[in-house]
């Protein structure tokens, strides 16, 4: 019998074309012997659109915009009856931070990836860094605020910044992913300027030091016993991995496996795992590392969900360990439901 998927794509976010991306690479490598495919589509307003079952190839990003038969439905008009299980493949905000996997969690429905709590602790690289703090993790030091506090007075934040980090540091907007709104600051003109762009994204900023070093990543897979992909570097042609090098140009260079030694692949793999559980993660995360000169080994940052691109780091992660893209998806679907089966057994009555 094959497995009702829905396919949640799209988004009210910065990162809805990421989506797009992502969605078409999946939805052309699963196995329509063993699923019944349906997208559902949401609008960069925010509205609902659920599709007919996909039949074959997609050939573009604009046949996932337009589902021809579709119909705007509410969120909450979704059933358990319809979908066996659904995969969100969202990133940024109104998707990958909690919201969808909330709604979701209220419907019943068995879902692909991190619950409410890892996604939204993901989500926020403040909540996330002071976590791993917690959890004993080495990280970059980061300075942060919110909107108000800059337009009260900027003058003191710069100053901050520059007493606690120094140039070059990076300024991002804190709930938001795939390099959207991120600028490389190497004096105060630049800085001001970093500022107002990451605040056209986010109420929140964060400002981390600039690291000299290697940037080592990781895939990690499993629910309550995670699992470690082979580990990966990657060689920016520019001043940093920016989107353009994600997901346009391909211009990156991708060195897998990285060349490090055991001890420090080691020492990664357990970094990787402590901070899955850190945040109480489940189905998947992407580890983003830093490997100084020295030695050191510093987490920059978790991805709760990675993109699927055929450039993407992530899948490729996978399947230099042997898994094909079509195994890591459908391991993923498992994981999902292992989830919420394992989720049915708590009792919700006294």
């Amino acid at each position: 019998m094959k497995t009702k998927l829905g396919l949640l794509y799209g988004g009210k976010s910065a990162e809805h074309e990421v989506s797009l991306l992502t969605a078409k690479a999946v939805m052309n490598a699963l196995d329509h012997g063993k699923f019944d495919i349906f997208p559902i589509f949401i609008t960069k307003e925010g509205t609902w659109i659920k599709g007919t079952k996909i039949e074959g190839e997609i050939k573009g990003v604009e046949e996932l915009q337009f589902v021809n038969e579709g119909e705007n439905v509410s969120p909450i008009s979704l059933s358990a009856d319809e979908f066996d299980v659904i995969f969100p493949l969202l990133h940024g905000p109104n998707g990958e931070d909690g919201t969808v996997q909330g709604v979701l969690e209220l419907l019943n429905i068995p879902y692909v990836g991190n619950g409410v709590l890892a996604s939204a602790a993901g989500m926020d690289k403040v909540v996330m860094k002071q976590l791993f703090a917690q959890a004993g993790l080495p990280q970059p030091n980061y300075v942060w605020c919110i909107r108000s506090e800059w337009e009260q007075n900027s003058e003191k934040i710069y100053k901050e910044i520059e007493g606690k980090l120094g140039y070059p540091c990076f300024v991002k907007p804190a709930n938001l992913g795939s390099s959207v709104g991120i600028s490389k600051c190497s004096n105060r003109e630049e800085l001001e300027y970093a500022f107002a762009e990451a605040l056209k994204f986010d109420r929140k900023v964060i400002i981390e030091e600039g690291i000299i070093g290697r940037e080592i990543e990781v895939g990690v897979m499993g629910n309550e016993q995670p699992a470690c992909s082979v580990i990966g570097e990657i060689l920016p042609q520019a001043d940093f991995y920016d989107y353009e090098a994600k997901y346009v140009s391909g211009s990156t260079g991708l060195v897998i496996p990285a060349d490090i030694l055991e001890e420090a692949a080691e020492r990664m793999k357990e970094q990787a795992i402590r901070s899955f559980k850190a945040l109480d993660c489940s189905g998947l995360i992407r580890a983003d590392f830093f490997l100084t000169e020295d030695g050191s080994l510093l987490i920059n940052e978790v991805n709760t969900m990675p993109g699927f691109t055929p450039i993407s780091m992530f899948p490729m992660l996978w399947q230099e360990a042997g898994m094909t893209y079509p195994e890591i998806i459908e391991h993923l679907i498992d994981l999902g439901i292992q989830r919420h089966k394992e989720k049915q057994k708590i009792q919700y009555s006294i």
